[in-house]
């Protein structure tokens, strides 16, 4: 059985003081979680501070992006192993926010994906279509895309070492999620590509996260589907209880048997 994982991606908000009271409070309340992994990604601003609140506790440390080279004339770049040093162990990479506004290509997520693992980061592959595509019936295609040019020289063995997450762009932020049937579609239709690019034990193995206006009013639904592994929450998680709640119906979930 694959664990649930549930990431909260806090994206650019907060100052260090409140982000050591968000930290503080979700440790407080997940002293123990049980059938699932919690993460959380601060910005970069607040990683050490956080990284200080969450020690010795399970909740795990992770980024929102990263620097495809360890070192180098880059400015205002974070590298992985600058991120390994603060105690990350997770990084998002290829977040849609990241393509759209940064313009981040296929082909430098992948850069990022590989330098993440390079440096024993758990490197967290985000892929999603946008309304429009969508609605033209692309959907597999942008996904399948993004998904083989992320993986593009990863081995069979290395992939099993990394998490996928679905987050359709037109969920993400607008308070409409996907259905679990559809999104139970796309995570189905992706560990059918990993069973091909890698095998079907492999892809069996890789957890495949759900992001786009998670709630704890949607969760439970949605990680009853049998291929959907967890959460990428935005919003949602920048509010302690609610976040809370989300970790718990996830955990409830990893632990009841999937039909």
């Amino acid at each position: 059985m694959r664990t649930p994982v549930v990431i909260g991606n806090w994206k650019m908000h907060g100052t260090v003081a409140e982000a050591r009271v968000l930290a503080g409070a979700i440790r407080d309340a997940i002293r123990r979680p049980r059938g699932v992994q919690v993460v959380v990604c601060p910005p970069f601003t607040a990683l050490a501070a956080v990284a200080e609140v969450l020690a010795g506790s399970p909740i795990q440390l992770g980024a929102q992006t990263c620097h495809h080279e360890p070192a180098g004339a880059h400015t205002g770049e974070i590298s992985a192993p600058m991120l390994a040093d603060l105690g990350c162990r997770w990084v998002l990479v290829g977040h849609s926010e990241r393509r759209k506004e940064i313009g981040e290509s296929d082909e430098v997520i992948n850069l990022k994906l590989r330098a993440a693992m390079a440096h024993g980061l758990t490197p967290v592959l985000c892929v999603g279509e946008t309304a429009e595509e969508r609605r033209q019936g692309f959907t597999f295609t942008t996904v399948e895309g993004q998904l083989r040019a992320g993986l593009a020289g990863v081995t069979a063995a290395q992939m099993e070492k990394v998490v996928l997450a679905y987050e359709p762009v037109w969920a993400i932020g607008t308070g409409v999620n996907a259905t679990p049937t559809q999104a139970g579609e796309v995570h189905g239709y992706l560990r059918g590509l990993l069973s091909e690019l890698a095998s079907k034990e492999a892809a069996q193995s890789v957890r495949i996260l759900y992001g786009g206006s998670v709630k704890p009013e949607n969760v439970d639904t949605l990680v009853a589907e049998p291929e959907i592994d967890g959460a990428l929450v935005g919003g949602a998680s920048l509010n302690a209880p609610g976040f809370v709640a989300i970790v718990r119906k996830a955990a409830r979930a990893g632990t009841a048997p999937k039909e």
